[in-house]
């Protein structure tokens, strides 16, 4: 198992209304991982981002461009983001299923991801997985799109 890639990037200043469906520093962040891995979107099995409110998850899960911008909410619908979907995301039941740990968040997301790389994940186990990646972001400072934003991507 390695740890192909891990990007840390913090916010622009913001400059009028901020668009909040998309997350730019997300996706600054991805590319910064995936060209450091030398993978792609298409190349992720699984996924675990910083889902601390429910729409969070659906803007970093487009914002890594894991899924269409717009689609992922319908994706979820048909069962395609589930254990057994087309790409498992928070297979450990999210940052909200654990209570919003704060600081520990990003290692608790990193640790799934081992875990499931190695086999051990039980009952949430994806099959055959080689790509994992874990999204973290946090913080909020007025004027800026966020204060930081980190991707870590694992492999077999």
């Amino acid at each position: 198992m390695r740890l192909v890639a891990s990007a840390l990037r913090s916010g622009r200043m913001e400059v009028g209304l901020p668009d909040m469906t998309q997350e730019d520093l997300t996706w600054r962040t991805a590319l910064a991982a995936y060209e450091q891995a030398g993978l792609g979107p298409e190349d992720v099995q699984m996924a675990e981002v910083h889902d601390c409110f429910s729409i969070a998850e659906t803007t970093r899960i487009e914002g890594l461009h894991l899924f269409p911008f717009g689609e992922y909410p319908r994706a979820v619908e048909r069962g395609e983001a589930s254990l057994n979907g087309r790409l498992p995301v928070n297979t450990s039941g999210g940052l909200l299923g654990k209570g919003h740990p704060l600081g520990a968040t990003g290692v608790a997301q990193v640790i799934e991801i081992v875990k499931q790389l190695r086999g051990e994940a039980g009952d949430r186990q994806v099959a055959n997985l080689k790509v994992g990646l874990a999204h973290c972001r946090g913080g909020k400072a007025r004027g800026v799109e966020g204060t930081a934003c980190t991707v870590n991507i694992l492999t077999l």
